[in-house]
Parts: structure tokens; C-alpha cells; sequence
């Protein structure tokens, strides 16, 4: 098992002010960082990559496309835009060295049509995402599809509809992940869930049901670490959590009350939840 952070809880681009923190998250005992790529500079993330080798922190990466670049949209040129644009974020994880690249990418974040998605809809979405399957063949960067609660999204909102959609993409570098913050939301019964995906499951979030510290809310954990250990589960385990360290996330988000000590305690707890957990299970 690896154990990540991601860095959204304090930023959303790296830079020189993040040194010290990263030198934290290794000595706390994290193998790895999730980091945002939002803004597609190939060049600066080129540099950073043997500054985390240094460090020891292994690396994914986690990224959303919006209404401009939705790569479900109706107009094809859109669609493109949005192939592109995941595209240029995969070469940014190739630079950084990131395995692989998750999150709600197969569509845009916080549109929404006042129903559920057409078959034409899910049809350019797979159309999408298999151009981008062969791309990240190309450049050697797996693709995580993360499910995201109804109100964020309606394209893929349960484990059981990334793995359907995982499957039509039908490509090797194409994959889901499992949110407990999300499943927490969509699932009627986590056990099932996690079942439903678990041939194609590469990445697990690791996240409160208030976003705030793993361990300390009310997601069904005991279920979940069953259930991925019966499953064989054998990745990366990544704290997402989500705080006011960034307004424009915050607000989209929707967090408006400070729910931890710090971040790096949250951090610190969140890893050592983690470890204890698989530790009673994976022997």
C-alpha cells in the first residue's frame, strides 16, 4: 500500500513556499503527493520533479475541466477543447513524474442539464476518454475516473457507474477511483460499491464525510478497509480533504467553518488512521 496527501488542502499550484511543507509530509510518513494541475505549465513542472525525488515523495496528480472544455459537451469543438486540454495536463504529469493523473476530468465540474446524462452525452464522454486512454499510453500516466456526488456532477455519480464507464473506455491506462466523501453521498451499501469496481480500481480517496479529518466523522470505515482488503486492494491510499486555505475552493467546496486543528495535523492524523487500519488488515 502507498499513502498520499493531496496538496489541495493548502494549495492549488506548486511553489517555492511549499518546500517546507513537503519536507513535513515526508517526515510524517507519507510515500507520496497528489498535486493539483491546473494550470498547464510543462516547463515549471519539469522542475519540480527531481526536487520531489529528493525529497523521496512520490507523486500523483489530480485535475477538473469546466464548461469551456467539457469533454461531454454537445459541440464538438468544445469536446476537443477539453481532449486537449487533458492532454497538456498529461504531459505536466509526465514531467512531474506522476503515475497517474485522477478526478472528475470525464466532464465538467458543477454543470448541470436539470436532468441525468443522455446516451449521447455518455457516448462523447467515452469517445473523450478513449482518445485520452491513447494518449496516456503514450506518455506512460495511468488515468483515474473519480465519481463525484450529484451535486458536483451527473455524469458519473457511483462506483458502479465509473466502473461502466471504465469498462466501454476499454483501454489499460484507463481506470476508476473510490471517494468515500462521494460514496458517502451516492451508495446505498459500500460493500457493493466497492465490489462493482474493483477490477478497475486504481486509486481510493481517503475522505471525512465533512472533508475534514479521516477517522473522525461518520463514513462507514470499518466496512470500507474490509471491504478494500477483501477485494485484494493493493495502491494508493490519498487524504483528501478540503479547507479555507484557498477561498476559491472553499467556496466551491462549500466550506465555511474551520473543522481541524491545523492542516498538517489533519495530515499527520489522517496518515496515521490510515496506517492503523491497513495494519489490522493487510498482514
Amino acid at each position: 500500500m502507498k499513502f498520499g496527501m493531496n496538496l489541495l488542502l493548502w494549495t492549488a499550484e506548486l511553489h517555492e513556499g511549499l518546500y517546507p511543507l513537503l519536507e513535513q509530509l515526508k517526515a510524517a510518513g507519507f510515500d507520496g503527493v497528489e498535486i493539483p494541475v491546473f494550470h498547464l505549465d510543462v516547463d515549471a513542472c519539469s522542475q519540480w520533479a527531481p526536487r520531489l525525488d529528493d525529497l523521496g515523495l512520490e507523486r500523483t496528480a489530480v485535475t477538473v475541466r469546466n464548461v469551456e472544455d467539457n469533454p461531454m459537451s454537445s459541440d464538438a469543438a468544445i469536446r476537443a477543447k477539453g481532449v486537449m486540454a487533458n492532454q497538456r495536463t498529461l504531459d505536466c504529469c509526465r514531467a512531474l513524474g506522476a503515475s497517474q493523473l485522477v478526478g472528475p476530468y470525464h466532464s465538467a465540474i458543477g454543470e448541470f442539464s436539470g436532468v441525468g446524462p443522455t446516451e449521447e452525452e455518455w457516448n462523447w464522454a467515452v469517445d473523450s476518454m478513449q482518445q485520452l486512454a491513447e494518449y496516456a499510453g503514450q506518455v506512460e500516466v495511468n488515468l483515474g475516473v473519480e465519481p463525484l456526488n450529484r451535486f458536483e456532477a451527473y455524469l458519473i455519480n457511483t462506483a458502479a457507474d465509473a466502473a461502466r464507464f471504465v469498462r466501454q473506455v476499454d483501454h489499460p491506462r484507463c481506470r476508476s477511483i473510490y471517494d468515500t466523501f462521494h460514496a458517502n453521498i451516492e451508495e446505498k451499501n459500500v460493500r457493493q460499491a466497492i465490489e462493482s469496481c474493483a477490477d478497475v480500481l486504481g486509486e481510493v480517496h481517503i475522505c471525512e464525510n465533512d472533508r475534514s479529518t479521516p477517522g473522525m466523522g461518520n463514513v462507514p470505515w470499518k466496512t470500507t478497509f474490509d471491504t478494500l482488503h477483501s477485494v485484494g486492494y493493493d495502491g494508493w491510499m490519498v487524504i483528501e480533504a478540503f479547507g479555507m486555505a484557498l477561498p476559491e475552493l472553499a467556496a466551491a467546496t462549500k466550506i465555511w467553518r474551520k473543522m481541524y486543528d491545523t492542516e498538517l495535523k489533519l495530515a499527520k492524523d489522517g496518515l496515521e488512521f490510515m496506517k492503523q487500519q491497513v495494519a489490522a488488515r493487510w498482514t
